[in-house]
């Protein structure tokens, strides 16, 4: 399975008038980061990068003014993102812009059934937040450190480790061999690992007085009582 985790910058926050001038893509197989990258600058055409978003992934005018278009970088994007699960960060926004480039120079858009949403993933999974991509990282001792600006390749190198931890990948299973596939990818070979039980039970942690008072609990409730019928199923 192929999944490329991405991330956008953009001059502002509206799509059909702001542009995309950043993206970076890193792409995992079977759950695997497998080196391969993509990461472009783009020159918006004449749109000015609005301060508020200068503040935040610090990419100026001047720094675009010699960056290629996005229709002179469209097919390689396309090539790497082609089969591909797609996944990001409040994907809507990202999405959003890409497809609005993509109108622009006349190419399909992207299918939301090929986008995954690692905010609505994290929102499932950890329902009382917060949920930001910071935040995620604390949450699951992910050095970030080096993050004093957002940055698309960047955030996509630390959001694909966010996002093994939000599906619980890193335990799933174990690559053992790396091969080249026809798309100059990596496929892998894997082991699930599978924890049987422990040759002895652990020793209980109640004390006797707990245990003789557990059991006279049991004893008054009668056959109701549910630690009866699972002493029953264990052979006590």
């Amino acid at each position: 399975m192929r999944e490329i985790v991405f991330d956008t910058e953009t001059t502002g926050l509206d799509r059909l008038e702001d542009r995309v001038i950043e993206i970076g893509g890193v792409e995992l197989v079977n759950r695997f980061p497998t080196g391969r990258t993509f990461h472009v600058f783009i020159n918006p055409q004449g749109r000015a990068v609005h301060p508020e978003a200068l503040a935040v992934h610090g990419i100026s005018n001047e720094q675009l003014a010699d960056k290629p278009t996005f229709g002179e970088i469209a097919n390689d994007f396309l090539d790497f993102f082609d089969g591909a699960k797609l996944i990001a960060h409040n994907a809507t926004f990202d999405i959003g812009f890409i497809n609005a480039e993509l109108e622009r120079i006349g190419q399909p858009s992207i299918h939301n059934e090929r986008v995954v949403d690692t905010l609505a993933l994290a929102r499932r999974r950890h329902p009382m937040g917060p949920n930001s991509l910071d935040a995620l990282c604390r949450r699951y001792g992910i050095d970030n450190s080096h993050r004093t600006l957002h940055g698309a390749l960047l955030d996509s190198e630390i959001l694909a480790e966010v996002y093994i931890e939000l599906i619980g990948g890193k335990q799933a299973a174990l690559g053992l061999t790396i091969e080249s596939d026809s798309r100059g990818g990596a496929t892998r070979e894997e082991t699930v690992i599978v924890i049987g039980a422990r040759p002895e039970p652990l020793p209980s942690r109640l004390s006797p007085v707990q245990a003789a008072s557990h059991a006279a609990l049991v004893e008054k409730i009668g056959s109701k009582a549910i630690w009866a019928k699972f002493a029953v199923e264990a052979g006590e």
